[in-house]
Order: structure tokens, then C-alpha cells, then sequence
């Protein structure tokens, strides 16, 4: 009776509402704070919904012109309806992430069920599919992604879909242009896509050319069309638009310690006397980036990126590994099973090999691509492909109650694991990650909005971040008005700041370093406003309220999780 009610499509269903549950859990509350990048993408969504631009007035562009860089378009438009519902907040900005998360979670069964029936006999049975797809629901790497407004999860959602729908095509070829337009939409999500998309659609035809060549030429014609339409406008984009802004910042060829390091190592050889030639011969910049990028694509493998450390960025990781310490044995096996396996079709060998390595090429091209998670995400699928495989493997070599001792002993380590990270997730993570996360802009302007109306003019510090997005996103500001009256380059010189940014009454900038904090009660009246950095502040006013600067009134602090100062609002004290 049980095994009838855990058919696939009940397991499946579980899965997926794991999957749901996990990502939507008190997803407004935790990461802990909408952080910059979040914000612009918040605040440019807003704009497109309110006036059909983005904040800077470009109409429905391909790339977006944020304050900092260019944004790919896709995962920014289709927070266009959520911000529309929920406003910038972090269910508008985060929802499409985790719904696309949900969905990764089933187009990864797919997937795996296709690429592994792939020449072989229909079954009913696709464990290696169920356990992926259940990997991928609990994956800590995955998690951390589809709560948070990153673009990626709706890239992995398209390349999994994209591949699931091309092997299909490979048996009905209907499916190829649903699978090129999957694919080809890649690049309009995240940049990684932009070299990794390309080359897999070249590996594809190249490896399933004979098969591709004999399907019905209306639908190859159709595929081709569409790539072409989909494609090119993000390729024109990316190339004239400033789309190769961001590429050209991050790339390892524009790493600025390449001289210094280069010439320090032949000063080195000059004092022991190394010959000259052979010194520029080893040491030159051929070398140096040779050997970043080499660096880098290790690391990416490394057991300190999947299983320690992961990304010591904190809104990209906890500070742990971006596998689970469980996954590292089946991850061997599973290769090894895999490749090893007689009478797996060896095209699908190749593809699942192809993903892996080439999928990292795009993030070690970059500076500290080598432990990356937002750009080595490319290789989580085939990660959790591997995993699977190793453990069915496993489980299939294994007799008698060593199977049943098996299931127990994983699904107890993976609970484990999981059960750890949850609560690390929830407990600690929100504290130790709060600065990462911004956390305290929010609760500042959300104040200032609520008093403003009695001030004449408000100040807001530039000290620590850029403060235009922050002031922006979290106030709601109207669009029409910030792009009418763009702050940045629109200075004003004010007393004691010098020339700051300004949109309308609010403005942009700290006090001159001969006023500081503790002059500015000569500058500023009880009509003014001034949001400061708590860095500013020697004293902290949550333990030392006497300590206010003279001149100037504490209308309000703001604190971060831990009870530590983050922002003071001070007004004037004189008329």
C-alpha cells in the first residue's frame, strides 16, 4: 500500500513542496535586509512599471544603466509584477528568485529522467532523477540563491530547461526551438551566459550535428529563426550597448597588481642573478594571467570552495561549504560510475562533462572567479547530477540489509546536514551577515519618510556606501521626479558639505573634513535633516546618549540586529 502511495509523481510532488517551502519560508524577513544590488534592481523595476523606463529614462532597455554598471534585462523584468503587488520590498524583489528556484527544482527531474533514458528502453522507474531533483530542493547552494534577488536561479531554470527540451528535440524535433529559445534567453539573465551559452550551443551541434542535420528542416529553420531574433538584440546590446562594462571591470586581464607582482618577481631574479631573458621569459604577463586563471579553476574544484569554506562573501554563503560534507564521496563515485559505465550513450558522457568543466571557464576568466558563487553557479546542476548518480550507484552495489542500513544511514547525514544549516540559516546567519545585507538603510529612510514633511531640506551621508539606490529604493521615490531631476552629477554647494547631489529636498553628501560630524551643528538648522553613518559618531548613543554632538538634536538612532549603531538622525538645534 505504501509503495503504490510513494509512486514518482507523489514523491515528486513532496520534493516540490519542500523545495517551496524552504525558499518561501520568512522570506521577508531573512536574508535580513533588501542590500544595494537588490535595491536598484527593486527601484529599476518600479520605474519600468510607473513610467515604462528605467531610473536613468531609457525606454524599456536591453541593459540596464544602474548606477554602478549595466544590468542584464530578463530576471529585472519579471520582478516588473511582484514589485507591482508587494512594492520594494523583499518578497517583490525576491519571490521570482525562489519561484524560479521552485521550478529548478522540477526541471531538473526532467532533465536527469531524459538525459539518462537517452538511448536506452522507456521506464517507469527514474531514481537518479528523483534523488537530483530532491538534492536540488535541499542544496544549501541553491538556497542561498533563490532567497535573495539574485538573476541566477532564472538563469539555471532556463539552461536545465533548455537542455531537458534539446534532448528531447533529438527524438521529436518540435522541441529544438523551444530548447534554443530556453537557451538562447540565458544571456539575457546573468553575464556567465554570455561565453558559457554560446559555447555549449557550438558542443551541441558539433556532438548531435548528424542528428541535428536529419530533423524536419521546417523546424530547424524555425530553431535558427528564433535563436536569431532572441539572440541577436542581446548580442548587439552586450557589444555596442555597454554590456562588456561589467565583463571588462571583472576580468582577470585588468587585474591592477599585475605590474607590481610582475616587476617585484624580476627585481627577485636580478638580486640572485637570474639572466634577464629568462627572467621577462617566466616572468611576463602571459604568465601571470596564465596562472591566475589556472589558480582559479582549481580553486573552483577545490575541497575549500564545495565543502569547507565555499564563497567568503556573506550574502553568497554562510561561511561554509557550497556542498554538503555528505555529497563529497558520492560526488567521486558518481563520476567515476558515470563515466566508467558500459552502455551509456558516450554523447551524454560528453555533455555531462562538457557542463562541468566548461561551465566554470567563464567565472575563473574573472577576478576571485576561482570561489564565486554567483558565477561558478553554472556547475550546480551537473553537481547534483553526480551526487545522485553516485549514490544509486552505490545503493545498486550493496545487497541483502546493507541497502536498508544505506538509505538510513544517508537520509540520517543528509537530515543532519540539513538540520545544521537551517539552523544556522535562521539563528545565527542574520546577525553575523547583517552589514553584508545592508541592513539598517531600510529602517533609516522608512524613518526619514515617515518625518520628512516637517524638514525642509535632508541630508543624506555618503559615508560608508553610495547612498542614491538606498535613498531611492527604500523611500519609493517617484520615479518621474529622480528621472526628471537626476542627483548624480546634479550638485548644489551647500554649507559645511561643499558641492553634494541633490533630487529635490533631498540631498547627497558629508560634512567637509574641517566640519565633520562635531561642527556640523554650526551648518545645518532644526529644518534640516541629517542621516549620518555611525561611523561618523566616535561615541556610540545607544550606550552613551550625552555624547550627541554639540549643536545638533538625536531624532531618532537606528541599530543593527546585534543592538550596535548604524545610523543617527540628527536635525539643527538653531532656528
Amino acid at each position: 500500500m505504501l509503495k503504490k502511495l510513494l509512486n514518482t509523481k507523489t514523491l515528486l510532488i513532496l520534493i516540490i513542496l519542500v523545495a517551496s517551502f524552504l525558499r518561501l519560508y520568512k522570506l521577508s524577513v531573512n536574508p535580513p535586509a533588501l542590500f544595494g544590488d537588490e535595491l536598484d534592481l527593486g527601484y529599476q523595476a518600479y520605474s519600468i512599471l510607473t513610467t515604462g523606463k528605467d531610473y536613468q529614462g531609457n525606454f524599456m532597455p536591453i541593459h540596464f544603466h544602474s548606477l554602478a554598471e549595466w544590468r542584464t534585462p530578463l530576471y529585472l523584468y519579471s520582478a516588473v509584477p511582484t514589485v507591482a503587488i508587494f512594492g520594494i520590498t523583499p518578497l517583490g524583489v525576491r519571490l521570482p528568485a525562489a519561484i524560479f528556484g521552485i521550478l529548478s527544482v522540477f526541471v531538473m527531474y526532467l532533465f536527469v529522467k531524459e538525459l539518462l533514458s537517452f538511448g536506452r528502453e522507456p521506464s517507469n522507474k527514474h531514481p537518479r532523477a528523483l534523488l537530483a531533483a530532491l538534492l536540488m530542493a535541499i542544496s544549501s547552494w541553491s538556497l542561498q540563491y533563490s532567497r535573495a534577488g539574485f538573476e541566477v536561479t532564472l538563469m539555471l531554470f532556463l539552461l536545465i530547461l533548455g537542455l531537458y527540451l534539446f534532448i528531447k528535440s533529438l527524438s521529436n524535433s518540435k522541441y529544438l526551438w523551444l530548447s534554443v529559445l530556453c537557451l538562447v534567453l540565458t544571456p539575457w539573465v546573468y553575464s556567465t551566459a554570455k561565453l558559457f551559452t554560446p559555447l555549449l550551443i557550438v558542443f551541441l551541434f558539433v556532438i548531435w550535428r548528424k542528428e541535428i542535420v536529419t530533423m524536419k528542416k521546417n523546424n530547424i529553420i524555425k530553431g535558427v529563426v528564433v535563436g536569431l531574433i532572441v539572440g541577436l538584440p542581446i548580442l548587439l546590446s552586450t557589444v555596442f550597448g555597454g554590456g562588456t562594462q561589467r565583463i571588462g571591470d571583472i576580468s582577470v586581464l585588468n587585474d591592477p597588481n599585475m605590474e607590481q607582482e610582475v616587476g617585484v618577481a624580476r627585481g627577485i631574479d636580478q638580486k640572485v642573478g637570474t639572466p634577464m631573458v629568462l627572467s621577462r621569459l617566466i616572468n611576463n604577463k602571459f604568465t601571470y594571467f596564465g596562472g591566475k586563471i589556472i589558480n582559479n579553476y582549481l580553486q573552483a574544484f577545490s575541497t575549500d570552495f564545495l565543502f569547507i569554506k565555499g564563497d567568503i562573501n556573506l550574502r553568497q554563503s554562510m561561511g561554509m561549504g557550497e556542498l554538503y560534507l555528505i555529497e563529497a564521496l558520492p560526488l567521486i563515485f558518481g563520476f567515476a560510475f558515470f563515466f566508467l559505465e558500459k552502455g551509456r550513450d558516450r554523447k551524454i558522457k560528453l555533455l555531462m562533462a562538457f557542463w562541468l568543466f566548461a561551465g566554470i571557464i567563464p567565472s575563473v576568466l574573472t577576478l576571485g572567479g576561482g570561489n564565486h558563487a554567483t558565477r561558478l553557479i553554472l556547475v550546480l546542476p551537473p553537481l547534483m547530477f553526480f551526487v545522485s548518480f553516485g549514490l544509486v550507484s552505490i545503493y545498486r552495489q550493496l545487497a541483502g540489509n546493507w541497502k536498508r542500513v544505506f538509505i538510513l544511514g544517508v537520509s540520517g547525514l543528509y537530515l543532519v546536514s540539513l538540520i545544521f544549516y537551517l539552523h544556522k540559516y535562521y539563528s545565527i546567519y542574520p546577525s553575523i551577515s547583517e552589514r553584508w545585507w545592508h541592513y539598517g538603510w531600510g529602517q533609516a529612510i522608512t524613518e526619514i519618510k515617515s518625518i520628512d514633511k516637517d524638514y525642509d531640506r535632508v541630508i543624506i551621508s555618503m559615508k560608508g556606501e553610495p547612498a542614491w539606490i538606498f535613498f531611492a529604493g527604500n523611500y519609493q521615490y517617484s520615479p518621474v521626479s529622480w528621472q526628471k531631476e537626476y542627483p548624480i552629477g546634479n550638485d548644489v554647494e551647500v554649507p559645511g558639505f561643499g558641492k553634494i547631489s541633490h533630487t529635490g529636498k533631498f540631498y547627497f553628501g558629508s560634512p567637509n573634513d574641517s566640519v565633520q560630524i562635531y561642527g556640523l551643528g554650526s551648518y545645518i538648522d532644526e529644518k534640516t535633516l541629517y542621516l549620518a553613518n555611525a561611523s561618523e559618531v566616535g561615541n556610540n548613543l545607544v550606550t552613551n546618549p550625552e555624547g550627541v554632538p554639540q549643536g545638533l538634536k538625536l531624532v531618532k538612532t537606528v541599530t543593527y540586529l546585534s543592538g550596535q549603531p548604524a545610523f543617527y538622525l540628527f536635525s539643527g538645534t538653531e532656528n
